[in-house]
């Protein structure tokens, strides 16, 4: 008998039934001779790209020893499946039966969070350096330069800046009349 990796995923709205899914091909493997060496359940992940619309699926990963005609008969299994979106079946020079790295970086992540910090709340509001609690030595008005009377240019109506002789209607814009009630 050969080995076998074995990778599917599953539509999301069909992750209850991972389960049967799993106990139904470790049946047929186990029932024709063969043995599943490593079983891992990835769960639900964000696809790299879109299949029809779904944008997460549900990984399951088997490492299994069987004949060719048990994975015949999974990968038409997988054919015929409405459920289950990709698979992967790649033959193994031997038994794979440690974790994957996968595997190995959620578990990680599971210890990480027990003991990791959490960050305290933002204060609400929409203050820039609301957080900042008077440790700043310049105000921030201050460091805003207000403009200068002296200068010698001035903006129109439109905001552009205009040379100090200049008229709208030097620019090719018509003055506006005022209207006397």
């Amino acid at each position: 008998m050969r080995h076998y990796e074995i990778v599917f995923l599953v539509h999301p709205d069909q992750s209850e039934q991972v389960g049967a899914m799993v106990d139904k091909y470790r049946g047929l493997i186990e029932g024709s001779g063969g043995h599943v060496h490593r079983f891992e359940d990835w769960g639900r992940r964000h696809l790299a790209y879109n299949i029809g619309k779904v944008h997460k699926a549900h990984y399951v990963l088997m490492n299994v020893e069987c004949d060719q005609a048990t994975i015949d008969e999974i990968t038409s299994m997988f054919k015929f499946s409405d459920a289950v979106l990709r698979n992967l079946i790649i033959r193994r020079d031997g038994a794979v039966t440690e974790t994957s790295p996968l595997a190995d970086d959620q578990s990680d992540e599971d210890e990480d969070e027990v003991g990791k910090v959490t960050p305290e709340p933002q204060p609400e509001g929409n203050e820039v350096g609301a957080a900042v609690s008077g440790s700043s030595e310049t105000d921030p008005e201050e460091a805003v330069p207000a403009p200068s009377e002296a200068s010698s240019a001035s903006t129109g109506s439109d905001g552009d800046i205009l040379d100090e002789g200049a008229e709208p209607a030097d620019r090719g814009v018509e003055p506006k009349e005022e209207k006397s009630a």
